[in-house]
Formats: structure tokens, sequence, C-alpha cells
């Protein structure tokens, strides 16, 4: 299927319903090319008259005009693509558009595709990040995603629930796949490796229905529970730092990420420190036992770690490394690199509890951006079409 061939201006819709989510995309002439490359005229259209929840393609056909035959087929399209994530359930499929992050813009990049100049794309979304919309995805007070430590590091005496464990995450979750890299397949396409010798294939963990549709679309694999555990443990000796959704309930990924590839540690070292939510715990250095040798520099995924700053040392054997609370995520990755033992996980009082399910993750950051209405107006306007039309089901009995 062809690319975007309208005017910029008619990208104008769509960009206007995804800015409807938690994390909007910040207009510009770099995204309308994106958007461009990765919908056509017809998908996009589609796109711009997606309701804020999932629907059925009767709902679809209301909202679009188009007849069910024709939508059908482009829908089927547009979930090849990742544009839309389709939910088959009890007989019926439901649909629902993804955001641009995240969502479309790292499904592109988890499939090995011929049907985009991939390279041309790769560059786009780079500068696009960096240019524009690091401050959309960053700058809330309640995070999109969060940190997960490593468990053998944490202190003996500090309780850590189960969803703040990698382990306990994909235990419960009951299902799961593994799939491309988003952000080193992207930097392949820029001619780049990842510094840690982190894969591109085989890393990246969805989980639960997220991973049913990714298997089924052909971005990822579905993989047993120990397989799942075993990439936890790859990573582990990779020292990636494991990322995934801000809350307590059905998370659906789990990210292992490092300090030159992943947009969310790039969003970190930009200046947005709390753009990823912490763990609770911070990596400390005894100074004693430090000799300076430099090996925790790159295990740290968010360049935390570095010269102590504001000392005096006699000569450059005194010298000894120190951890930026401020910056470290506390995920642990750093403390194995450390052959003098001088590198532990202590409480840093900075734990904030996750919301419970994503849509009160959304809700919280639309409320702080200012744009709660139309996503309570959409959910209120459902709930009520969905209450009338089970009372007008045949054989429905009233109650008092």
């Amino acid at each position: 299927m062809g690319h975007h061939l309208g005017t910029k201006d008619s990208l104008i819709p769509l960009i206007d319903r995804l800015n409807k989510y938690p994390i909007g995309l910040v207009d510009s002439d770099k995204l309308r090319e994106i958007l461009g490359l990765l919908f056509d005229e017809q998908e996009a259209f589609i796109a711009s008259r997606f309701p804020l929840e999932e629907a059925t393609l009767e709902e679809l056909v209301r909202a679009t005009g188009l007849s069910g035959e024709t939508l059908t087929p482009l829908l089927e399209v547009m979930a090849d693509k990742g544009l839309v994530m389709d939910m088959p359930y009890a007989g019926t499929t439901y649909y629902l558009l993804m955001p641009g992050l995240i969502g479309f813009f790292e499904f592109t990049f988890m499939k090995r595709r011929t049907d985009l100049p991939m390279e041309r794309v790769a560059t786009l979304m780079r500068e696009y990040l960096q240019e524009s919309q690091a401050k959309e995805f960053f700058g809330s007070e309640t995070q999109l995603t969060r940190t997960l430590a490593y468990e053998e590091h944490i202190p003996v005496s500090s309780e850590i629930a189960t969803y703040e464990q990698a382990r306990e995450l994909i235990r419960r979750a009951g299902m799961g796949a593994v799939g491309l890299c988003y952000c080193r397949h992207k930097k392949e396409h820029q001619g780049k490796t990842c510094a840690k010798g982190a894969p591109v294939e085989g890393i990246c963990i969805s989980l639960g229905s997220a991973a049913r549709f990714l298997a089924r679309r052909g971005f990822a694999e579905l993989k047993t529970e120990e397989e799942l555990l075993e990439v936890i443990d790859r990573a582990r000796e990779l020292r990636l730092t494991h990322v995934t959704d801000n809350i307590r309930e059905q998370p659906s990924f789990i990210c292992n990420c490092c300090r030159c590839c992943c947009e969310l540690m790039a969003g970190v070292q930009m200046g947005y420190h709390d753009g990823i939510a912490k763990t609770g715990f911070t990596a400390v250095i005894n100074p004693e036992d430090c000799d300076y040798c430099g090996t925790c520099f790159p295990a740290c995924n968010v360049k935390a770690i570095g010269l102590a700053k504001g000392e005096t040392f006699a000569s450059p054997q005194d010298r000894f490394a120190a951890v930026t609370a401020a910056v470290c995520l506390g995920c642990g990755a750093c403390v194995s690199a450390c052959t003098k033992g001088a590198l532990s996980l202590v409480p840093a009082g900075n734990r904030r509890q996750p919301p419970r399910r994503k849509r009160d993750l959304f809700v919280r950051i639309l409320r702080e951006k200012g744009r709660l209405g139309p996503f309570v107006a959409s959910r209120i306007k459902k709930q009520v079409r969905r209450t009338l039309l089970g009372w007008l089901k045949p054989g429905r009995r009233a109650t008092s």
C-alpha cells in the first residue's frame, strides 16, 4: 500500500486525534513526514475517526461512513503495520488505534520491513524525538514508564512488591512474547550498534494481550515462562535496565535498555531526570573501596556515575567515583560491574506507588496536562451507550 500523498493539511485531523492520548505528538514538519510515510491517505482518515477506546467494526462503520466490506481489509493492513491493535474476544473483534508513543513508532521497528524507507524513517524519528517530542513524553509529573530493580541487589531489609519485580511480572502475566528491540533496530538503520553488545533480536518482552497481538501480527514470537526468564537473565548479564509500564496491574512490556540506543535512557541523559519513574533505591559508592577504575561508568545506562565532585584529591590515586542521586534510576545494573564491591543499592526514599491500571495512569497524566475532558467524555458516552444496549437486549428483565 502506498504512502500518504496528500497535502500536509490532510494530516491535521490525524494529529488532532493522536493528541487526545496522554502522550500526544507535537506537530512539526518532521512529524508530518513520518505520519505521511506510515499512513496512506485512507488509513490516516480512518485513524482520525477512531474513538478513544476500542471499537467494533460496526462502530467504525458509523464513525467513518465506510462500509464494512471496505473497512475490514484496510483494518487488517493497519493491524499488520502496527497502526491499529485488533483484539478478538467472544466472537467479536475490537480495534484500538495505537498512540504514537508508546505505540506505532516502536512497532514500526519491531519488524524487518521492506515497504518503508527505513533509514529515512529512523533518521526522522531520532531528530523528531530530540527536537520536538522530549518534553511531551518526559515532562509530566506522572511518568508513563518505570524502572525495575535487579532483585538480587536490593538490600535484604527492604520490602519490594510483586509489581516491582521483573520475574514476578512475567509469572503473573501468563502470556509473553519476545521480539526486536525498536531502539537498536532503529540505530541499525543509522549504521550504529550497541556499545554493550546488546542484541537487536529476541530481547524486548511483551506481556498479556499485547503479546498475543504482536505475535499474531508477526512483530514478536510467543515464548514460555522459562524462555522469558532467560531473556531477563541475559539482559542482566549485559547490565541492561528493565523498564515497564508505570502501573501495578497487567503491564504490557518489559524493555531491556542500554545507554547508547534506548530513547528512554536518552531522555534522562538529556536532562529529564524524572522522566522515568525510579525504583525507590539509589546506587551508592563506598569511597574507601573505590579505586576509580572506571568499570562502573559504562555500566550505568543513564550516565549517573562519574568523578566525585567537590572533593579535593591529594593525588590521582586518591580519586573515587560517585553517583548523582538525582539522575540514578536505582536499577542496580551497575552493581555487579564493580569488582571491588564498592557499589550497592540503598533505599532512596523517592518511591511513589504507580497507578493501579493503565486507564488510571492515562487519567492522571491527562489531568496534569489539562487534557482530561475529551477522555472522560468519551468514557462516559461509551459506558452509557453500552448500558443502554444491554438493557435493550431481548429478554432483559428490569429490576428495581
